[in-house]
């Protein structure tokens, strides 16, 4: 929630100076399972609308301080803005976490995001091969000089934890390309849509119930 309070109005005064039109919708779940950050990306997608011809997959901890940053339509192909160069903390090459736009179509050729990835970790990297199984090219920025001080990452790993364990046979699961299953099969219920204006900057926090096939994903609970 804190770091909420700090992205909103930064994000909104970040992109309104450089005219770009946009909507932020914070993607909040309220169920009982583990975090599954690709799902919720999922959700945002279907429920963001028809006046929107792209998405932002943004992290909530990260906040782009250089100007020259480029969040404009990627038509080309998805545009990776917290690309290895320039993120503070991952810098492999086929990293594509952090921020990545894409337009909705290439979106959708993709099947978004897999829904198999309960806890943190690894959904970006799966999302890597789907990008590149669509025939999709990532775009990266050129020109920026800032090196890792493009960024400023809000989390603090002692004080929110990241949920990193690996159950059972989620083990083996995590570095397998989900060829079934996305934006086809994700399962969830909007609990409320709420608009809110933090400092002034307007956003829609979407509390979202997702729902688990323990007999598909059994390691989205602890139990």
């Amino acid at each position: 929630f804190e770091e909420l309070l700090a992205f909103v109005p930064y994000m909104h005064r970040f992109l309104s100076k450089k005219r770009i039109r946009h909507h932020i919708l914070v993607l909040n779940q309220v169920d009982h399972f583990r975090f599954n950050r690709a799902s919720l990306i999922n959700v945002g997608f279907l429920e963001s609308g028809n006046d929107t011809d792209y998405i932002a997959m943004h992290d909530v901890d990260l906040l782009p301080l250089n100007e020259q940053l480029d969040y404009g339509f990627p038509e080309a192909g998805p545009f990776h803005v917290a690309s290895p160069e320039l993120h503070p903390l991952y810098h492999y090459k086929t990293y594509v976490g952090g921020i990545l736009l894409l337009t909705k179509q290439h979106y959708e050729m993709c099947n978004g995001m897999s829904n198999r990835f309960w806890g943190w970790g690894r959904e970006d990297d799966e999302f890597y091969r789907r990008i590149k199984g669509a025939g999709l090219q990532v775009h990266r920025p050129s020109g920026i000089t800032t090196g890792y001080e493009t960024f400023q990452h809000l989390h603090d790993p002692a004080w929110r934890k990241r949920d990193q364990k690996r159950i059972a046979a989620q083990k083996q699961e995590q570095f397998k390309v989900d060829r079934e299953g996305g934006l086809n099969n994700v399962r969830y219920r909007i609990e409320s849509r709420t608009a809110l204006t933090v400092a002034g900057a307007p956003c829609t926090v979407l509390n979202i119930l997702l729902d688990c096939d323990m007999s598909e994903t059994p390691w989205c609970t602890f139990g």
